[in-house]
C-alpha cells in the first residue's frame, strides 16, 4: 500500500494471515474457496474469539498513529467462531468409518425375494448363513457323484447288460460335463449373480440324480436268472459257448449318460463361483478357514454316499412292487434297490434352491472386506489391462483373459501341482479296497469299508487342518505356498514307507502251490477236477483243509455243501490234499472245505492302515493352501475363472487318467484272468502281491516328486508386490480391532 504514496486506514491493514477471517462476506460463488482453509491443520483451523486488536502485530511492522478522521469506519463485527471438525478417531474404529464407504458396483442388499425381505432371513444374510448352506450342497454333491454312483455302478451293469467299458464312459460322463462348461460358467459367473447359480446348480444336481433313477421305472420288473450250480456235478456237464447277444436294456445307457451330464452341469458352479464368492465375502485370515470346512464337507458326502447306498442295496430291487421273493443276498442273482438313493439326492438338491436364491449377489459388509484386503497378485505386465473396469465383461475378453492366466507361472505351477495329487487321489480312491483285498487277504465287503475309514476322514481332517494353520497363522500367498511344498513333502516322505508293508502271495492252488498230485504251477484245471469241466466265469474262493486257497468249490471238486450257521461247507472235495487241520460237523462228517478266503498270514495290515492314513492327511493339508494361493496370485476379477481352469486341468490330467494310469498298473500284475466259455479273457481273479505294491506305490511315489518340483517351481516363481509384507501386516491389525469392536457391540 505504501508503493501508491498514500497512507491506508489501520483497520484495513492485513495485520496477520488472519486477514482472511476479518474480510467481509464472501459472494456466494466465493463461499467454497474461502472455506477451504479447514483442510488444513488444526492449528491453522482454530478461530479467533473476538475481533484481532492492533496490539497483534510485530512492534516492528506497527504503523505510525495516523489523524483522527471526522468519522472514523467501523471495525467489521467479529465472526462466529466456527466448528471445529470432530477430531480424527482412534485406529480401533477405523473398519466403522469404511462402512459408509461402498463402491457402487458392489450390490449389497437384505435377504429376501424382492421387497420381502423379513427379518427371520436376515439371520442366515452372512458368510457363515451361507457357508452352511454351501456345506449341504457340496455334502449332496459328494453324496451322489462320488458315493451313490460308484458303488451302484455294477448292479447297474447287471441289470441293464452293460460292458465294463460302457458302465466306465458313464463315470467319465461328469468329468466330461464339467470339463465342457467349467470355462465358461467361471467367465460368465464371475460379474454374475454367484448365489443364483449356486441356486441352478442344486435344480441341476437333483434333475439328474431324477433323470439317473428313471430307467428303473421304465424297463420293467426284474426277472431273476436260473440258480448256477456251485458245486462239481457227479455226472458232468458239457459246455456250451453262448455268443453274448445284446439287449434293448442296454439303450438306457444314453439315458445313464445325461443324467451323469446334468450333474456335471450341477457341479461345476459349485466349486468354482461357489468358493470365489466365499473367498470374497470374508476377510483373507478366514478365506482359508471357510474354504478348508467347505471341502472337507465335500469329502464327507462320498462317505455317507457309500454307508447309504450299502444299506439300500440289502433292499431288492423291486421294492416298489408287491411280490414275494425266494432269493437272499447270497444269491449271485440278487440286485439291490440302488434307485432309492437317487430319488433322496433329488430331494435333497431341490430343497436347497430356495435358500441360493434369496441370498443377494454381495453379503453385507463384502465392500469393508474388499477394501480392507491387500493385493498380492503375481507382478507382470498384465496389470494395466486389470485398471480398466469394463475388461472382462464381455465374450471378448475371454480370450485374453484366459491367455493371462496361462501366462501367469505361480498360478500354472500350483495348477499342475495339484493335478498330480489328483491323479494318486482319484487312483487310489478307486482301487484301494481292491489293494486291501488281494494284500491283506480280506473280503470285498470288509476292504470297501476299511478303505472308507481310512480316506474319508483322513481327506476330511486334511482339509481342515489345512485351513485352520492358514487361517490362524495368517500366512500370505507366499507362506501358503511354502506350507504347502511342506505337506507335500511330509506326504511324499509317508508314502515312501508304504513299500515296506507290502505281504507276499497266498497259497492258491494251480498258481502259487501246485494241486494234490501234481508237480507244475500256472493252471487251474488238474486231474482231480478235469471231469467237473468248471466254468472259470465264477470265482467263489474256498479254503481247503489243507490251508491252500481254491479258485471255486468246483475247481476243488465238491460234490456235496451244506450251511452251518450261516457259512457255507463242503464235502467230497478230491483235489483237497492232505489234512493239515480237522474240520468236521455235530453229525461228524468232515468237511474239506469252506467258503471264502484263508485267514492271510501278513499281520502288516494295522500299520499300513496308520501310515496310510497320515499320508492322505499330509496329502489333503496342502489342498486348501493351494487353493488360498490360487486366489491371492491372480486379479481380483479372474478369482472365478482361475478355479474353473484348476478344476478343468484338475479332471483333464488327473482325475480321467488316475484311475486309468493305476488299472494298467494293477493289471500288470495279474497272473490269473477270468477266460469264459467262448475263450474270451474277462478281470482278473488273482494278482502277484509284491508288484502290485510296487507299481502302485511307484506311481505315487513319481506323481508326488513331481507336485513338490510344481510348488518350489511356484514359490520361486511368484513375484508378490514390494510392499505386500507391511500392508498384510497392518490388515491384520484392523481386521483385529474390526473384529474386536463387533464383540463389543
Amino acid at each position: 500500500m505504501e508503493a501508491s504514496g498514500g497512507i491506508d486506514n489501520p483497520a484495513f491493514v492485513p495485520s496477520s494471515p488472519s486477514f482472511r477471517r476479518m474480510a467481509p462476506e464472501p459472494r456466494a460463488e466465493e463461499e467454497v474457496t474461502s472455506t477451504s482453509y479447514l483442510s488444513g491443520s488444526p492449528e491453522e483451523q482454530t478461530p479467533p474469539s473476538g475481533p484481532p486488536e492492533q496490539s497483534e502485530l510485530p512492534e516492528q511492522s506497527k504503523p505510525p498513529k495516523p489523524p483522527k478522521p471526522p468519522k472514523p469506519l467501523k471495525p467489521p463485527k467479529p465472526l462466529k467462531p466456527l466448528k471445529l471438525p470432530k477430531p480424527p478417531e482412534p485406529p480401533s474404529s477405523k473398519p466403522r468409518e469404511r462402512v459408509q464407504v461402498q463402491p457402487v458396483e458392489l450390490e449389497e442388499g437384505l435377504c429376501g425375494w424382492g421387497n420381502f425381505t423379513p427379518a427371520y432371513l436376515q439371520r442366515w444374510n452372512n458368510p457363515k448363513g451361507y457357508l452352511f448352506y454351501y456345506c449341504l450342497l457340496a455334502l449332496t454333491q459328494g453324496i451322489v457323484v462320488n458315493g451313490l454312483v460308484n458303488i451302484s455302478i455294477s448292479t447297474i451293469e447287471k441289470r441293464y447288460q452293460l460292458s465294463s467299458f460302457m458302465t466306465g464312459l458313464v463315470s467319465s460322463s461328469y468329468d466330461i460335463s464339467f470339463c465342457l462348461l467349467s470355462l465358461f460358467v467361471s467367465f460368465y459367473g464371475e460379474r454374475g449373480h454367484k448365489p443364483r447359480w449356486l441356486a441352478f446348480a442344486s435344480f441341476m444336481l437333483g434333475f439328474g440324480s431324477l433323470i439317473f433313477s428313471l430307467p428303473h421305472f421304465t424297463s420293467g420288473k426284474y426277472q431273476l436268472a436260473s440258480v448256477f450250480k456251485d458245486t462239481c456235478p457227479l455226472t458232468g456237464f458239457n459246455n456250451t459257448c453262448q455268443h453274448y447277444i445284446t439287449s434293448s436294456l442296454s439303450n438306457y445307457l444314453y439315458v445313464f449318460i445325461l443324467g451323469q451330464m446334468l450333474l456335471g452341469i450341477g457341479g461345476t458352479p459349485l466349486y468354482t463361483l461357489g468358493t470365489a464368492f466365499i473367498d470374497d465375502s470374508v476377510p483373507t485370515h478366514l478365506s482359508s478357514l471357510y474354504i478348508g470346512i467347505g471341502y472337507a464337507m465335500s469329502v464327507l458326502g462320498p462317505a455317507i454316499g457309500y454307508v447309504l447306498g450299502g444299506q439300500l442295496l440289502t433292499i431288492y430291487i423291486d421294492a416298489n412292487v408287491n411280490m414275494e421273493i425266494d432269493i437272499t443276498e447270497d444269491d449271485p442273482r440278487w440286485l439291490g434297490a440302488w434307485w432309492i438313493g437317487f430319488l433322496i439326492s433329488c430331494l435333497l438338491g431341490w430343497s436347497l434352491i430356495i435358500p441360493f436364491s434369496c441370498f443377494p449377489k454381495h453379503l453385507p459388509g463384502t465392500s469393508v472386506v474388499r477394501a480392507g484386503k491387500v493385493s498380492q497378485v503375481h507382478q507382470d505386465n498384465n496389470i494395466t489391462k486389470f485398471e480398466d473396469a469394463e475388461f472382462g465383461k464381455s465374450f471378448k475378453d475371454f480370450p485374453a483373459s484366459l491367455l493371462i492366466l496361462l501366462k501367469n507361472p505361480a498360478f500354472m505351477c500350483l495348477v499342475l501341482s495339484t493335478t498330480t495329487e489328483a491323479l494318486i487321489t482319484t487312483g487310489f480312491a478307486t482301487f484301494l479296497p481292491k489293494y486291501i483285498e488281494n494284500q491283506f487277504g480280506k473280503s470285498s465287503s470288509y476292504a470297501a469299508t476299511l478303505g472308507g475309514i481310512v480316506l474319508i476322514p483322513g481327506a476330511a481332517l486334511g482339509q481342515i487342518l489345512g485351513g485352520v494353520i492358514v487361517s490362524r497363522f495368517r500366512m500370505s500367498c507366499k507362506e501358503a505356498m511354502k506350507f504347502a511344498a511342506f505337506s507335500s513333502s511330509a506326504a511324499f516322505l509317508l508314502t515312501m514307507t508304504l513299500i515296506f508293508m507290502k505281504c507276499p502271495n497266498e497259497a492258491f492252488a494251480g498258481v502259487f502251490q501246485p494241486f494234490k498230485g501234481a508237480e507244475s504251477i500256472g493252471n487251474i484245471t488238474a486231474p482231480c477236477n478235469l471231469r467237473c469241466n468248471c466254468s472259470r466265469s465264477f470265482y467263489y474262493p474256498v479254503c481247503g483243509r489243507d490251508s491252500l486257497q481254491y479258485f471255486s468249490p468246483c475247481i476243488a471238486a465238491c460234490t456235496a455243501s451244506d450251511k452251518i450257521e450261516h457259512q457255507k461247507v463242503y464235502y467230497n472235495c478230491s483235489c483237497v490234499g492232505q489234512k493239515k487241520r480237522l474240520l468236521s460237523t455235530v453229525e461228524g462228517d468232515v468237511i474239506d472245505a469252506q467258503a471264502g478266503k484263508c485267514e492271510s498270514r501278513c499281520k502288516n495290515l494295522p500299520i499300513f492302515f496308520a501310515f496310510f492314513f497320515a499320508t492322505v492327511v499330509f496329502t489333503f493339508m496342502s489342498g486348501t493352501p493351494i487353493t488360498v494361493a490360487i486366489l491371492r496370485c491372480v486379479f481380483d476379477r479372474q478369482h472365478s475363472l482361475a478355479l474353473g481352469v484348476q478344476f478343468m486341468l484338475i479332471r483333464l490330467l488327473g482325475t480321467i487318467p488316475g484311475p486309468i494310469c493305476f488299472g494298467i498298473a494293477i493289471d500288470s500284475s495279474c497272473v490269473l484272468w477270468d477266460i469264459n466259455d467262448c475263450g474270451v479273457r474277462g478281470a482278473c481273479r488273482i494278482y502277484d502281491n509284491p508288484k502290485m505294491a510296487y507299481m502302485l506305490v511307484g506311481i505315487s511315489i513319481m506323481c508326488k516328486v513331481i507336485t513338490i518340483l510344481f510348488n518350489v517351481f511356484a514359490l520361486k516363481s511368484y513375484k508378490p508386490p514390494s510392499d505386500t509384507s507391511q500392508s498384510l501386516h497392518s490388515a491384520n491389525q484392523e481386521d483385529d480391532q474390526g473384529m474386536n469392536l463387533e464383540t463389543k457391540t
